[in-house]
Order: C-alpha cells, then sequence, then structure tokens
C-alpha cells in the first residue's frame, strides 16, 4: 500500500476544500481513479503527479517525495495514437488490474521513455499508429527490458502474423474488453504480482 502518497493527496486536497469528484473532474479522471490514490492502490505517473501539484496549488516535490518513498506498483501502458479509443481503454485496464498503475500515451517516443525510467510489466500496443509501427515499439520495448509481456491491439486481424515475429505474447482485435484482457493476462509469458496475488 503506497499510504504515504495517499495520505498526502487526501490532506492537500481537503486543505483545498475539494471532494474526491471535484479533483477527478479537474483531473479528466474517473471518481475510482481518485478513490484508488487516496486508498494507496495506486500511484499516478509523474506527469500526472504534476498535473496533481497544480490543481491544488501544492509544491510538486511534496508529491513527488511522497510517490518516491512508495513506488512499488506494477507498472502497465497503453499505447494508442487515437485518443478516443485510449480514453475508453484505460479505464477497462485499470478495473481488471486494480493495483495496477496503468499509463496511456498517444505518442509512441513518450512510451519508450517512460520504459526507460520505469520497469514495465505488460504493455497494450496499437499496430498502426501513423508513420510508427507498434510492431517497432515492441522491438523497442523488450530491448530495455526483455521481461515486459507485450500484447497488440488492432482493428485489422490480417497483422496477427507479422505480430507473432516481434516477441509480443498475445493479439487482440479492438475494441478491448474486459474479459479479452482477463485471457490475455492468462497467458503472460512472465508473470508478475498486483497487490499480494499472482496473475
Amino acid at each position: 500500500m503506497n499510504m504515504l502518497f495517499a495520505d498526502t493527496l487526501k490532506k492537500l486536497r481537503t486543505e483545498k476544500g475539494l471532494s474526491q469528484n471535484d479533483l477527478a473532474k479537474k483531473m479528466y479522471v474517473t471518481n475510482s481513479t481518485v478513490s484508488r490514490w487516496e486508498s494507496g492502490r495506486r500511484l499516478p505517473d509523474v506527469a500526472m503527479i504534476s498535473q496533481l501539484s497544480e490543481v491544488l496549488g501544492a509544491d510538486v516535490n511534496i508529491l513527488l517525495s511522497a510517490a518516491a518513498q512508495s513506488d512499488d506498483q506494477l507498472k502497465v501502458i497503453m499505447v494508442d495514437d487515437n485518443k478516443i479509443i485510449l480514453n475508453g481503454s484505460l479505464p477497462i485496464l485499470e478495473d481488471v488490474m486494480p493495483n495496477a498503475s496503468v499509463t496511456g500515451f498517444t505518442k509512441p517516443s513518450e512510451a519508450i521513455e517512460y520504459a526507460k525510467e520505469h520497469r514495465v510489466s505488460l504493455a497494450f500496443l496499437d499496430i498502426e499508429m501513423g508513420t510508427i509501427s507498434g510492431l517497432d515499439v515492441c522491438r523497442e520495448l523488450l530491448e530495455i527490458n526483455p521481461r515486459t509481456n507485450v500484447v497488440y491491439l488492432t482493428a485489422y486481424s490480417e497483422y496477427s502474423l507479422d505480430a507473432w515475429d516481434t516477441g509480443a505474447i498475445g493479439f487482440m482485435l479492438k475494441p478491448i474488453t474486459p474479459e479479452g484482457v482477463k485471457k490475455q493476462l492468462e497467458k503472460l509469458r512472465y508473470i508478475f504480482r498486483t497487490g499480494g496475488e499472482r496473475i
């Protein structure tokens, strides 16, 4: 549990006179996301912490310090250049893996930089992203951390054969569903734990 960060966030929020619902609206996240931050079940990423500091009018270093002392969370990322699909998919991943830190990216380059700073255990990658292919992003992620589980997301089933040649563990057609994500978790090559339970 990440109680140091959770307690710090709750204190700053209440001092600002905001409810969890108020903070969720200002942060463009769900109520359950704020609840998980304040219950110690999840930590926001650095970009989100910076945004929190602005919304709460607090010193970002206070939040960063609290997060750094309790950052042992499972890291899951999703990369898709379609913001609508990304925004619709992230809550599903959060619900299926409630104790994981789930971060979305529309730019593959930002996902790669994030992976260099954090140990990513599971990555969901769109295959067609403008001039950059998710297949190439997979290869880069596996160079950074060979134990990253990669699942491809696409609307085109014809990519499936190419996908298997990159070291990915799974392939899902869009839109993703909770049941589909759970099936992929059963195929993990590198098992990880979240909330004390093996996935």
